[in-house]
């Protein structure tokens, strides 16, 4: 396997091209005292494009980020970017952590010195790691997937190559959050003889028919992002989960619907307009952060902005939500009886998308440790990096020896 050092160098031609589209900017008209309650608010992202306008110094986060180890495999005629962070200490294990969407390898930089190094942050340097973090396949400087058919359920076996046969790893762990813990389904399913250990806090809803046969029905609607949910579950810690996902298929999953049906449709304006990109994801760290109005505490602009710009100078927003179509009109599920049996832990965050049931992580993962925390949301990996380094290390503790 073809393994190369990579390095983050944008062409000037491409910032020059950025800022000339930025100024030039065409701004809707919005109805007043909206804020935040239709999508976007109008003052911020006005706030926001002046910022990177006048402020922003993508060289600078250039020259941060290439602080790191990056490389560039090719797997299968793909390839894959990723960040390798030796660990210090007496027998560091490795981790193989894979971030989401609308996310980037830069969400979990935060944590990465927490994992690494522990000795150097309060903990035990036996409890060290070595952690790879990708570009999943088609997002940022990872390349576009090979076709169409290639949805979530074929990541696996590509990363568990670039792993095992790439890097000489026989086994390491896994960890993910939004479509990385999603990831972590067929993984396990796919490739547990590799796995030491599965970590992540966000669960996917549609894992299994978990439909009972009296609502089989061809004729019973179901909504979209629904169809494998049971129409009425008498357990009410079930109950509440399912109430909790129809909330958010209604509410907020829009964005889902239009990458799972007419991705390409949509790429055409956000490869055309950063500030329709920034407006596009941005909006989603706020309203999934639960952080409200005090995003930007969590958040800086420079943050923001850096994840966004991982897209646009890589223009790869059509090919990171290719993971919703092909997934949707290629769909993957555990089937009857199937369980994830390698050992599993879950952070689970009161703020998550869809908070976790433990009850229905049980029945799919072979949990053996379940963490529930009093605060933190979707990007718990960043906002709550000292307690989900600490939770990694417990539940791996355990798991070293082997």
């Amino acid at each position: 396997m073809k393994i190369e050092a990579y390095r983050i160098a944008v062409l000037q031609e491409v910032l020059d091209d950025l800022q000339e589209r930025l100024r030039r900017t065409r701004w809707p008209g919005e109805l007043p005292h909206t804020g935040w309650q239709r999508g976007m608010d109008h003052s911020f992202m006005k706030r926001l494009v002046e910022y990177w306008i006048e402020q922003y110094d993508w060289r600078a986060e250039e020259a941060r980020l290439n602080q790191y180890a990056h490389f560039k495999a090719e797997v299968d005629g793909l390839g894959i970017h990723f960040v390798r962070q030796e660990g210090k200490g007496p027998s560091p294990m490795p981790l193989f952590m894979m971030h989401g969407y609308p996310w980037s390898f830069t969400m979990l930089l935060k944590v990465l010195p927490l994992l690494t190094d522990p000795g150097a942050h309060g903990g035990d340097p036996a409890d060290a790691f070595t952690v790879i973090v990708p570009s999943l396949i088609g997002f940022g400087f990872s390349d576009p997937p090979p076709g169409l058919g290639f949805g979530f359920q074929h990541h696996p076996a590509v990363y568990d190559k670039l792993m095992t046969e790439g890097l000489g790893f026989a086994r390491y762990g896994l960890e993910g959050g939004d479509w990385g813990g999603i990831l972590t389904a067929p993984y396990g399913l796919l490739c547990p003889q590799h796995l030491i250990g599965i970590h992540f806090n966000c669960l996917y809803q549609r894992l299994c028919d978990e439909r009972a046969p009296e609502e089989k029905d061809p004729d019973l609607l179901r909504g979209l992002g629904m169809k494998l949910a049971p129409l009425k579950p008498t357990d009410p810690d079930l109950l509440r989960y399912w109430k909790n996902s129809e909330r958010y298929w209604i509410d907020e999953a829009a964005y889902c619907h239009v990458q799972m049906t007419r991705p390409q449709t949509l790429a055409f304006g956000l490869a055309d307009s950063p500030a329709g990109l920034a407006a596009w994801i941005i909006e989603k760290w706020r309203a999934w952060s639960g952080w409200g109005d005090d995003f930007e505490n969590l958040f800086t602009m420079d943050m923001l902005l850096t994840n966004v710009m991982v897209y646009w100078v890589s223009n790869s927003f059509w090919s990171a939500i290719r993971i919703y179509s092909e997934s949707y009109y290629h769909p993957w599920e555990l089937q009857p009886g199937q369980r994830i049996e390698v050992p599993t832990a879950i952070a689970a965050y009161p703020h998550e998308i869809v908070p976790i049931a433990r009850k229905r992580a049980e029945k799919y993962y072979n949990l053996v440790r379940f963490t529930e925390f009093s605060v933190g949301g979707h990007f718990a990996i960043h906002e709550r990096a000292e307690e989900m380094a600490e939770d990694l290390r417990a539940f791996f503790r355990p798991l070293r020896s082997q």
